[in-house]
Order: structure tokens, then C-alpha cells, then sequence
């Protein structure tokens, strides 16, 4: 796969350091990690041993979730996460509704999401990046094709008492790790429903002869070309935050 990686580059006229070589990536697939297609059948594999379920229940049901009586609020007892809030909306005449509207906005606690990191690495010679099928409980199909990492402040620092997301420390602290960090922005979230918020978005590349410890099967090496195409030909599968790391490259 290397000779035929490096052979399509040069016939482009494209250096391996180029930063072109992003375009290119997304034209062939030199993956040696695996299929198209065996990306696909992983992907549902995950999807239909999915142990995940949800309940619809009263607000007032949430459990460490409250209405803060002061701001009329809807919050986390920890005060991290985010809040419900609602907000009275004027001077809307660019707008459907020009007389205005209320409506609830959800607020990140401190306004910044959090890191949405993605990881390169090349293996014998090929870019590959490390993606996570991650189980979200608003996920279509529950399951997502997500970044390496994809974590609120909030669980970076652990305010829900349960476990560090994987790989997380790259992100976090890339001058203590052999990384370059090739892409590393503040990218705005939906304003429709979320408020002010602003999420760290992050594309770093670990040295090819540094290892790296797959800590369970919902991780996987896949090429540019292969995310490309799964975002192309199959419905709702990637989640909408690795399509933003992407927008970048």
C-alpha cells in the first residue's frame, strides 16, 4: 500500500510534508487498516449489540438536575454541563417571525464546549486517523462515526465522577507527547439552540514510530478517503463533529 500511496503522490507532483496531500487523500484509498466495506460492517456490527436505551421521562424526574429558583434555570447539581434557559428574542426583522419569539436555549457552563480532537497517524507510511463509534443517547441510530476524542470540559474534568476519555491527554497536553498539532481552532456550534457556544477543535498527528494502545474494538483506523465516503454514501453515520475537523483540512 506505501509504493502505492507514494506512487499516486508523485505522479501528482505531491510531497509527502505538502499540505496538499489532504486533497489528495480524499481522491484514493491507500488504507492497509481495512475495507470500505469492512468500515461499514464494524460500524453496524457496534450499532446492533448497542446495549444503550432511552426512557422518556418528566423533567422533574432527572436525577441531579434542578430548577434553580433564582434564575428559573434548569441545571446540574455539580454546576457544570450546561443549563436550560429561556430567552425573550427582538429585533428579528431579518427574520420568519419578525415580531420576535421566546424559546429555551441550552448553555454550556462557561460557554466553550469542550475538545473535539481527531487523530493522524501514519501507518507503514499511509495516513490513517483514529475515529471512535460512540455511543450518544441522542444519536440517530444511537451510534456515530466520531472524532478520537470528543469531550465536554465538563467530563474532561471528570464532574460526573466517571472515567477520563481515552486518548484525551494528547489533546490536553501536546508538548509532553510526540504530536503535531495540525489544525487547532475554535469552531462555533448551532445558534439556533445552543447558546454562545464555541467547541476546540483539534487535527494532531502522533510520530508513525511512536505506539499507540487501541484500548477497545469501538476504535478504528480508517483513511480520509473512507470518511469521505461514508459522509457521501451512507445516511447519518458520521457524526456532525468530525465533519467539522474536516472542513479544515
Amino acid at each position: 500500500m506505501l509504493s502505492e500511496y507514494l506512487d499516486c503522490l508523485g505522479k501528482l507532483g505531491i510531497t509527502v510534508d505538502s499540505f496538499s496531500e489532504f486533497k489528495f487523500e480524499a481522491l484514493h484509498d491507500c488504507s492497509n487498516q481495512g475495507s470500505i466495506e469492512e468500515v461499514v460492517s464494524w460500524y453496524y456490527d457496534l450499532v446492533r449489540n448497542s446495549s444503550m436505551k432511552m426512557t422518556q421521562i418528566p423533567l422533574e424526574q432527572c436525577r441531579q438536575w434542578f430548577v434553580d429558583d433564582k434564575t428559573g434555570s434548569i441545571a446540574h447539581v455539580s454546576g457544570e454541563f450546561f443549563r436550560v434557559e429561556g430567552y425573550r428574542i427582538t429585533g428579528t426583522k431579518s427574520r420568519e417571525v419578525e415580531s420576535g419569539w421566546d424559546q429555551p436555549f441550552l448553555t454550556q457552563q462557561g460557554f466553550d464546549g469542550g475538545i473535539l480532537g481527531l487523530l493522524r497517524k501514519r501507518i507503514d507510511g499511509v495516513p490513517h486517523y483514529l475515529v471512535e463509534a460512540k455511543e450518544e443517547p441522542g444519536n440517530f441510530n444511537v451510534v456515530q462515526i466520531s472524532p478520537t476524542v470528543q469531550a465536554t470540559f465538563s467530563n474532561l474534568k471528570q464532574a460526573h465522577k466517571g472515567n477520563k476519555p481515552h486518548y484525551s491527554e494528547l489533546f490536553l497536553e501536546p508538548d509532553k507527547y510526540p504530536v503535531t498539532i495540525l489544525f487547532d481552532q475554535w469552531t462555533s456550534e448551532d445558534g439556533g439552540r445552543l447558546f454562545n457556544k464555541r467547541n476546540r477543535s483539534m487535527l494532531i498527528e502522533l510520530e508513525e514510530d511512536e505506539a499507540l494502545n487501541i484500548v477497545s474494538n469501538r476504535f478504528k483506523w480508517v483513511s480520509l478517503y473512507q470518511l469521505k465516503k461514508l459522509i457521501h454514501d451512507y445516511d447519518a453515520i458520521v457524526a456532525p463533529h468530525i465533519r467539522g475537523i474536516l472542513a479544515g483540512v
